[in-house]
């Protein structure tokens, strides 16, 4: 079953830019593993501190997928940069939600 992941992003002070390389990288096995970054934002400067700094939102096919993911030897090489730049990171499950455009 499908499942799809908003994941919240906090940098360890002054990591900002190494948070947003290693993203980079590891974003990219996303699509080996089937899945796909359905959207990803940085907060504008100048915002509360205590907000995250980046959100993604992530479709996976299945919990194998996403565990496969996770394990991923190049993603794990990288749990050093990770360690150093990612201070917190929040995973929600989703699902979206049907709206409807309202006249202007």
């Amino acid at each position: 079953m499908p499942i799809t992941l908003c994941v919240l992003l906090w940098p360890t002070a002054g990591s900002a830019d190494l948070l947003t390389a290693y993203e980079d990288d590891v974003l990219a096995l996303v699509p080996v593993h089937g899945g796909r970054v359905v959207s990803r934002v940085r907060a504008l400067p100048g915002q509360d501190a205590s907000l995250p700094t980046e959100v993604q939102v992530i479709e996976m096919p299945d919990d194998d997928a996403l565990a496969a993911y996770l394990a991923d030897p190049a993603r794990v090489a990288l749990a050093d940069v990770r360690d150093r730049a990612v201070a917190r990171t929040d995973i929600v499950r989703v699902s979206a939600v049907p709206h409807r455009d309202r006249p202007s």
